[in-house]
């Protein structure tokens, strides 16, 4: 039997904001309608119900001086030393964000140059054949910058390949919007490598969908609810629908990805699944295991951070899998030869999921 390339992660880091943010911060926000007329209801009963729904309690910010080219940073460096590799052999560096280095008191995005060329330079690595690139997929990005690298190495066109998911939520979320008590700031990072082997490691099947038709405007920028604020731009949400449409098409995504590759779900040991509302998540788990005529599902399968960490967009999925490999999520322990589930869901609308055998 011959050799295959697989692509493999052989390092990861991620770098988690030291602010903490718990929702009693949010007691004095003036919170509005999408209508610009001002809630009547109590903050704290706004934030109890938020609690319930979403199951965010706290969320991490960044400090002043940072911006997301250097968190970018941050987990990238944690992954290369990870790794334990020359960061000159690196064949790409692909950056997943969406709003590239928004500054402290000016939400005006800046991506010129690219964060991934911002990042290279951050590294000091000299080599003009790693090429450094950037990638807007909305919260699907990183796992869509894994998937790209899995081609670039399946082609033979990569050896090694650097991918990172950050964001800085924090400055461009609307202050008189309750859905600003989502957002979190964060960034994750992963090495890929190509590894021969007589039998399936690493990356074993991935599937993406791009549903533009009907909800390319999901989440969209515009005016705060506020209407005293006449000039920034805010990310904004249906998040009623959002909701719907991740129910209505993630499980399937994943059964899909499955069945590309003859996965059973019964053997999967941990689903890693993009953490935007808690209660959404366990919903999809749910109806995929119900997609599997599977009633029962397992303990601690589905690892979750987003009660104290928010949701940090194109950095939850990375940041979570580098907490679960270094031992920092209590109650988890992934080994080798385990199968995980990745999936994502987000603006665009966009979906991605992956099979991984560790």
């Amino acid at each position: 039997m011959n050799d295959t390339i697989y692509s493999v992660i052989t390092g990861t880091g991620s770098y988690i904001p030291s602010l903490h943010v718990s929702n009693e911060e949010f007691l004095t926000n003036e919170f509005y309608d999408v209508e610009g007329k001002k809630l009547e209801k109590k903050n704290q009963d706004i934030i109890n119900k938020f609690l319930e729904i979403t199951t965010i309690a706290e969320r991490r910010y960044v400090t002043d001086n940072l911006v997301t080219s250097d968190i970018a940073y941050f987990a990238a460096f944690d992954a290369i030393k990870s790794a334990n590799i020359d960061k000159e052999e690196l064949d790409y560096i692909i950056v997943a964000h969406n709003f590239g280095d928004v500054r402290n008191g000016n939400n005006r995005t800046d991506i010129v140059p690219s964060l991934a060329a911002r990042v290279k330079h951050k590294l000091e690595i000299k080599n003009p054949n790693t090429i450094a690139h950037d990638i807007i997929f909305g919260c699907p990005g990183w796992l869509q910058g894994i998937i790209q690298a899995d081609y670039f190495i399946k082609s033979g066109d990569a050896k090694k390949v650097l991918v990172i998911g950050a964001d800085v939520l924090s400055r461009i979320s609307d202050p008189h919007d309750i859905d600003s008590m989502l957002y979190a700031d964060g960034s994750g990072a992963v090495v890929l490598e190509a590894q021969k082997s007589k039998g399936p490691i690493g990356i074993l099947a991935h599937k993406t969908r791009s549903d533009t038709f009907l909800y390319s405007k999901m989440l969209h920028m515009d005016k705060s609810y506020n209407r005293e604020y006449k000039n920034d731009m805010f990310l904004k949400m249906n998040g009623r629908r959002l909701y719907q449409y991740a129910l209505e098409t993630v499980p399937q995504a994943i059964q899909d990805c499955l069945k590309k590759s003859n996965t059973d779900l019964s053997e999967i040991k941990n689903v890693l699944i993009h953490q935007a509302n808690g209660k959404m998540d366990d919903a999809i788990l749910k109806r995929l295991y119900s997609l599997n005529n599977l009633n029962d599902i397992p303990e601690n399968v589905m690892p979750m951070t987003i009660d104290w960490l928010g949701n940090s967009s194109v950095a939850t999925v990375p940041t979570l899998l580098d907490l679960l490999l270094k031992d920092k999520m209590k109650g988890y322990k992934i080994n080798k030869g385990d199968k995980l589930v990745f999936a994502s869901v987000g603006a665009g609308m966009n979906i991605n999921t992956m099979i991984y055998k560790m």
